[in-house]
């Protein structure tokens, strides 16, 4: 295979039929996302981005932008526009641009793995847990987090047997003691907050049903250690507003499998009150971004918004599930009116 060679694009959920009533069309990228490995101290925050413009609109942006401050003329990555030394004027220049027309789901990965300690241990596993449709235990995991937060290399220790404990890549060393390494790993937790509810209702047996049901492939507990799927669903439930239907154009990623949306797309539904035919989800469509600039304007605005001063200076707490309204607005649809 030469070096040119593209390799056919995996996952999505493109829709059988061109959806009904009112859509939405927008193109998303992230900025942090490194799969599995959620406790990487380089990367505590993943921006999910999302723009709803056109491809010519796009196109015009970024060239306006290569114009305005010398970048390539070729493709270019958050990275390269981060680095530049013309940075911090083309952000402020770049993000007036999309004011409007943009939305920016922020996760906090520690925070991410709380909820999904309460999700799947304390409460049953479902695909819109950890959005806005799921807010029965978000205090519950809220405070979890600000407990482990206060207690250092513990609540380190206890986020990493969580992470081992649900690698289902493991699911042919079940026995492997790892269970037994999480529990004790809460004890140590426990003790900096020993009336923490979450803390004192893991019950052994239901942990070791839970990494059973992940080792024997049950699908219909979402992926545990994935946060693009939640960060996802935030995404479309921002721009369906109004009973808008949303058809995503998505960076390449693998975690967007079929299976995956459909049950995603149906989740959204159910928590909407909607038939599963008219889930907020419409469907996602795949792509290199070297491909469509839309996507390559959603990576520079990922990137924008994981590394500005105030997301690195301020809690983590504080960010989760922002959408930079003080920057962007809220989306709006075509004929000016708040989408939400």
């Amino acid at each position: 295979m030469g070096p040119g060679t593209r390799l056919p694009l995996q996952g999505g959920l493109p829709p059988a039929d061109a959806p009904a009533g009112p859509v939405v069309e927008i193109a998303c990228d992230e900025s942090g996302f490194s799969g599995t490995n959620l406790l990487d101290p380089a990367t505590p925050v993943i921006a999910h981005a999302s723009v709803d413009l056109t491809a010519v609109e796009a196109t015009a942006l970024l060239t306006s932008l290569r114009a305005g401050f010398r970048f390539s003329p070729h493709e270019f990555k958050s990275r390269q526009f981060l680095r530049a030394p013309e940075f911090v004027e083309a952000r402020e220049w770049f993000l007036a641009a999309l004011r409007g027309r943009a939305h920016v789901h922020l996760v906090d990965k520690q925070l991410f793995l709380a909820t999904r300690v309460v999700d799947l241990l304390i409460a049953e596993p479902s695909y819109a847990a950890g959005t806005r449709l799921a807010p029965a235990y978000r205090e519950a995991a809220l405070a979890l987090y600000r407990v482990g937060r206060a207690a250092g290399v513990d609540w380190t220790a206890f986020l990493a047997a969580f992470v081992d404990m649900l690698r289902t890549k493991r699911r042919d060393r079940a026995g492997d003691g790892s269970v037994d390494r999480f529990l004790r790993a809460r004890d140590a937790l426990a003790r900096h907050a020993p009336t923490d509810a979450v803390l004192t209702g893991l019950d052994r047996a239901r942990v070791a049903a839970v990494q059973a049901r992940l080792y024997a492939d049950d699908r219909s507990i979402p992926p545990p250690l994935e946060p693009l799927l939640p960060a996802l669903a935030e995404t479309v439930l921002s721009w369906s507003g109004g009973g808008r239907r949303v058809l995503v154009v998505h960076d390449e990623q693998s975690a967007l499998t079929a299976d995956r949306l459909r049950r995603l797309q149906r989740a959204l539904a159910d928590g909407t009150g909607r038939p599963v035919e008219e889930s907020p989800l419409a469907g996602l469509v795949t792509t290199d971004s070297r491909d469509d600039p839309r996507v390559q304007v959603a990576d520079l605005l990922a990137g924008v918004a994981r590394r500005m001063p105030e997301t690195l200076d301020t809690d983590l707490l504080d960010l989760v599930e922002a959408d930079l309204h003080e920057l962007l607005g809220p989306p709006v649809r075509r004929d000016g009116a708040p989408a939400a």
